[in-house]
């Protein structure tokens, strides 16, 4: 299969950016080892407009900088001092806009992805971001990562049908304000792997 090209990653809409990853394969190379897994469940993150982006209001920090550079590069950070995440830088240089990818169907050395968070159902090792991070070996080592080079990468698919895509919510982003509304998740509809995480819904 063949890497998403450089130009995929610099479309200015973060949130078809989000929904047209659903269906492509996230792919690591770890000591000469692949491990692989279907994207299912994604988060849009549209950057200085967006109070729950990282970069919200320009907030510009040694952590953030990868997102102001040109799509196609690896935003990871360790979140609450425990779980790697791993985000898709989009969009041009200085428009910070990121997609977490919340969700992969494993696909290629499962028993490797669960060794390596010692997890024994293997319906569940990727099924949620921090997870899915451990599973597919992805540190903070991987942080600005190209992601058109030989340790991380993702592969192209054909675009999923519109009846397969859900949105709603983000997850875990009630600081957010009016923002955490926002239907900029995307996942595959009935897919096993996607994540129990709730967003917020409206009173």
């Amino acid at each position: 299969m063949t890497k998403l090209k450089p130009a995929f990653y610099l479309q200015p809409d973060v949130t078809e950016v989000a929904r047209l990853l659903l269906g492509k394969t996230l792919v690591t190379r770890i000591d000469g080892v692949r491990t692989s897994g279907i994207i299912v469940e994604t988060e849009a993150y549209a950057g200085a407009i967006d109070r729950a982006s990282h970069a919200w209001d320009n907030r510009r920090t040694k952590r953030t900088e990868v997102m102001y550079q040109p799509g196609g590069l690896a935003y990871v950070y360790l979140c609450y001092g425990i779980h790697y995440l791993f985000n898709v830088v989009t969009n041009v240089r200085d428009v910070p806009h990121a997609v977490l990818v919340r969700a992969l169907e494993p696909v290629e050395h499962i028993e490797l992805m669960q060794a390596r968070c010692r997890h024994k159902n293997a319906s569940r090792i990727t099924a949620g971001p921090g997870i899915l991070s451990k599973a597919m070996g992805i540190t903070a080592a991987m942080d600005g990562a190209s992601l058109s080079g030989q340790q991380i990468w993702i592969e192209d698919a054909p675009p999923l049908p519109a009846a397969m895509i859900v949105s709603g919510a983000r997850v875990g982003v009630q600081y957010a304000g009016e923002d955490a509304y926002l239907p900029y998740r995307f996942w595959v509809k009935d897919n096993p792997w996607v994540s129990k995480g709730k967003g917020l819904e409206r009173p």
